[in-house]
């Protein structure tokens, strides 16, 4: 099993979620770090190669956009609660910042 990598202030944000979100997401998030697909994503090449959005349908929408296919790790680059029915630019922004990020300090190490 892969262990989970939270980058940023994604838990935190996941944290503030109804209890249920956090349940769904936690049990996705299990599926992935055991090589298994969750209930339900999409891909994010907009983002960068391999980069998903994890969707969490619940009371509201929420979504959690990661990357599983290092092999040390399943990053989580960013979560948030969805408001419209685009995601919105600034969120697929900052999942692609910390994404560059993540790689130029994997390049470094």
């Amino acid at each position: 099993m892969k262990r989970l990598v939270w980058l940023g202030p994604s838990l935190d944000e996941v944290r503030n979620w109804t209890d249920e979100a956090q349940r769904d997401t936690g049990y996705q998030l299990f599926k992935v770090q055991s090589g298994l697909e969750p209930s339900d994503w999409k891909p994010l090449p907009s983002v960068g190669s391999g980069v998903q959005e994890l969707r969490i349908h619940c009371d509201h929408e929420y979504r959690v956009i990661f990357l599983a296919k290092l092999a040390e790790a399943v990053y989580v680059l960013h979560a948030f609660e969805k408001k419209t029915r685009k995601t919105p630019q600034t969120a697929l922004d900052v999942a692609r910042q910390r994404l560059q990020l993540l790689l130029s300090q994997r390049r470094r190490t």
